[in-house]
This record gives C-alpha cells, structure tokens and sequence, in this order.
C-alpha cells in the first residue's frame, strides 16, 4: 500500500464550501473510483484554520494513477467541481506527498 497525503489551503472564507463539497459529493465520487479514504483533517492549534489535510490509500502508484484519471475525467466531478466554484475557486492551493508505510508500522 501506498498513502497520499493532501493538503488543501482554502480561499479565505470558502472553507465550510470546501467541506461541504468533500462531505456531498467528494467522498462518494472517491469511493465509486476505489479511493480508499483513511482520515480527513483540518487544523485545531498550529496552521490557519484555511487548511483541509487527508489521506488516501492505493494499492501501488499505477492504482493511484489510474484512479485519479477516472476520478478527473468523471463527467459529474466535473459538473461538481465547476457548479462549487461558481462564485470563485475554492482552494488557493494544493500540496500532495505519497508516502509508503515502514516494515514496522501498524499501518500497511
């Protein structure tokens, strides 16, 4: 397994639009392209509140690969993503990192 680690850094004031669109819509489309979720985060003391953090679990890289085409090319991602940023993007900035578990982590 493989994890991908997000972070999402939200236009200022757009946050609850964020999450409501992972919430509504985000979570289900991830599932019907076999993303596995592990957690979502968002910050409690340290980074501005404007950051969404998650975690996603592939097989391998060419799972992950795959998976993110189908899930850009999904024709209702694409009606989702433009409807919720209708009145202006919602994200600012997005940083990603794929990390792989060590041999002694409880997390395979």
């Amino acid at each position: 397994m493989i994890y991908e680690y997000r972070t999402y850094e939200a236009v200022p004031g757009k946050m609850g639009d964020l999450l409501d669109r992972f919430r509504n819509y985000t979570l289900r489309l991830f599932d019907k392209h076999q993303m596995k979720v592990i957690a979502f985060f968002t910050p409690v003391i340290g980074e501005s509140t404007n950051h969404l953090v998650y975690i996603l679990a592939f097989e391998d890289l060419a799972h992950r690969e795959i998976a993110w085409k189908n899930f850009m090319d999904d024709d209702e991602w694409q009606n989702v993503y433009k409807k919720s940023n209708i009145n202006g993007q919602l994200v600012v900035k997005v940083e990603n990192k794929i990390y792989a578990p060590t041999d002694f982590s409880p997390l395979q």
